[in-house]
């Protein structure tokens, strides 16, 4: 395989973390910042925290050193730790002493705020030896152990880990050129990771990750992107899986510069993002797609104190499909006065199976400059993730679109489900053998040859230019009355645009009960205006069934935070509606429009009738009742739907 080197006497290296001796050896990059973290949110470089190629390297070594002091290579630690640059000299650090990671959020260390089942279920799944944390997060665990009111379970899961104190794994007393003539971590057929699925469409699954296909990610997403040891990068994404952890991985393999944040700064106070890129002058930038509006809604770009700047921004890039052509479009209107370059935009593609990356739109050397915006084209409203190879072209991440029942390519046009096969695709699921085999090895229908990564999301390929567009998830399609299929998240979009100033951006949940097509809604604050609430869902049904002639059964209206998403920001469709039959959301109204004739429903008698401004919930002594209508109506036409994990396949998440 051939990969861009930026100098032939440094060829690319087989992991990631060797390349940091090579970058730390040199004059030039020695003292050259690779991460840094401004402090506190602010911008000013004076008010930051830096780490050199050097210091990284240093650190990453001492880390290595003491953790294989109580460890032993191959054993499996989870890393609790904040997000930081100690995280990221931790995570690193675990590679190069050959440790298996598993980086999650750590859950508040009082276990009483129920914030801890994905603890729990790293516990249960991964056969952990140790866990690393910082020193007060260890007390405060070791007096939860000492509670009485502590859950038996979860205690001796936690007794049985070694605590190490990331205060002793950094102590600086270890020679950095110590086993520098011989690499002793990672090697690139050795599992280095364990990173999650985000759980957009299922339970979270574990998924295994070499050393060698998570290099061969990021070195592809280099040469995609154009990075090299110019580039700037800044990112707020979490930094414990997928997009976040690729893009430390990706800073290391191309000498370039990131600034970090945390996903929390940002949501905060948005306009960090802004001045970030402003006052390092970043190069790229990776965001959700629902990064735009949210931007737009609450940048306050005219209320800072300091000037926004865009101008040095070449790949603003944009993931968390679909994306759609007309929110981008509204943030060029915002920032194109600011300075950002409509060609800078770069919609790509990714999910966890396949370490990230999978490929981009963006070209940075296209003659026809149709893979740049505003010429890229579009399909039902969406712009495309993706830019397939052509025959001319040489690449080694071969997509393919087929027929999901067949396992049959599909001609250009038609809309199938993507399958992947690239050395960047990850071993399998974690303790899930039949699982892994049925979605790690895809194989083509009446034929021999490579495996594939069924990624369980849909997309279509258009124009000759082979440009190909996610346009949703397998498992979130809605099924219609006709017999067609809808991606819910068209119906979400249209009844959102209804009334933006009342319901809340990206916290709406379309899906189907017995062909019933249900969407639920969070408000932006609690509305007791029985009136006002009706004529939402009124304006829900009317929106839906002019922009995409799909008739609502019910409009549900609930207190923010009932919608369950990913910590992301992606919906959880599957768990919206388990909670909406469960009776586990904070209803505020539902309606039914009991002029509905699509699909089977239970009689009306156990329905919530609201046809022409009438028959909101009256109480909770019906909803147990009516509940228990929709479910067993469910049941019946579907037996094991209301799981917590999907019929189908479970398919996949991203980041």
């Amino acid at each position: 395989m051939n990969y861009e080197n930026y100098d032939p006497s440094f060829p690319d290296q087989p992991v990631v973390d060797q390349y940091l001796p090579i970058w730390a050896s040199l004059p030039a990059f020695r003292s050259k910042p690779v991460f840094i973290w401004p402090d506190d949110g602010w911008t000013d470089v004076g008010n930051s925290s830096t780490l050199t190629y050097a210091q990284l390297n240093d650190s990453v070594q001492s880390i290595s050193f003491q953790l294989l002091l109580s460890l032993k290579r191959g054993d499996t630690v989870v890393i609790l730790c904040s997000p930081g640059l100690e995280l990221v000299e931790i995570i690193f650090g675990c590679q190069r002493a050959g440790l298996l990671s598993v980086p999650i959020i750590p859950p508040d260390p009082s276990f009483a705020k129920e914030n801890y089942h994905h603890l729990v279920r790293v516990l249960s799944q991964t056969k952990l030896k140790a866990a690393i944390a910082h020193h007060d997060y260890i007390t405060r665990v070791q007096q939860y152990l000492s509670s009485p009111s502590k859950d038996e379970r979860l205690a001796e899961m936690l007794q049985n880990l070694l605590w190490i104190s990331t205060e002793d794994i950094k102590q600086k007393n270890v020679d950095s050129t110590a086993g520098s003539m011989f690499y002793n971590g990672s090697k690139p057929d050795e599992l280095y990771l364990i990173q999650y699925t985000s759980g957009a469409t299922g339970i979270p699954k574990p998924v295994l990750v070499t050393a060698g296909s998570a290099a061969h990610n990021v070195r592809t997403a280099r040469k995609a992107y154009d990075l090299h040891p110019n580039s700037v990068i800044v990112s707020w994404l979490p930094q414990y899986h997928d997009c976040g952890l690729m893009f430390l991985l990706l800073t290391i393999v191309s000498g370039a510069t990131c600034v970090l944040t945390s996903p929390g700064a940002f949501v905060n106070r948005p306009r960090l993002w802004l001045e970030l890129i402003t006052e390092f002058k970043a190069t790229c930038t990776p965001v959700p797609s629902f990064t735009l509006p949210l931007v737009v809604k609450r940048g306050g770009v005219e209320k800072g104190s300091s000037p926004i700047n865009l101008w040095s921004l070449r790949n603003l890039i944009i993931i968390n499909e679909p994306i759609y052509k007309a929110s981008v479009e509204e943030f060029l209107d915002v920032f194109k006065p600011f300075g950002l370059n409509p060609s800078s935009i770069s919609p790509s593609y990714g999910l966890a199976e396949n370490c990230t990356f999978v490929s981009t739109a963006w070209r940075t050397n296209d003659n026809s400059g149709n893979s740049s915006f505003p010429n890229l084209p579009s399909h039902n409203k969406l712009l495309p993730s993706a830019r397939l190879a052509n025959e001319e072209e040489e690449e080694d991440m071969n997509i393919i679109v087929v027929n999901e029942d067949t396992h049959e390519p599909v001609d250009d046009g038609i809309e199938g489900e993507i399958w992947v096969s690239s050395p960047s695709n990850a071993s399998g699921y974690l303790g899930h053998s039949f699982l892994t085999q049925d979605i790690f090895k895809g194989r083509l229908s009446n034929k021999v040859g490579r495996c594939f990564v069924r990624t369980g999301d849909r997309g279509i390929v258009k124009g000759a230019e082979r440009f190909l567009f996610v346009t949703g998830r397998c498992l979130d399609v809605v099924k219609l009355p006709n017999g067609q299929d809808m991606h819910p998240h068209y119906i979400e979009t249209a009844a959102y645009n209804t009334c933006p100033q009342l319901i809340r951006g990206g916290c709406l949940a379309a899906f189907d009960i017995s062909r019933m097509i249900v969407l639920v809604a969070e408000m932006q604050r609690s509305e007791k205006d029985n009136k006002i609430l009706r004529d939402i869902c009124e304006k829900f049904r009317e929106t839906v069934w002019n922009q995409e002639k799909v008739e609502l059964g019910m409009a549900v209206l609930v207190k923010s935070g009932s919608v369950p998403k990913t910590t992301s920001g992606k919906i959880q469709r599957w768990a919206a509606k388990d909670n909406f039959l469960g009776g586990k959301m904070k209803v505020l109204m539902e309606m039914k429009f009991d002029n509905y004739h699509g699909g089977l429903l239970p009689s009306p008698g156990a329905m919530i009738l609201a046809s022409k401004g009438r028959g909101q919930r009256t109480g909770k002594g019906r909803e147990g009742e009516e509940r228990g209508a929709l479910i067993a109506e469910e049941k019946k036409e579907n037996p094991f739907s209301l799981s917590s994990a999907p019929t189908r396949h479970p398919w996949l998440s991203r980041l």
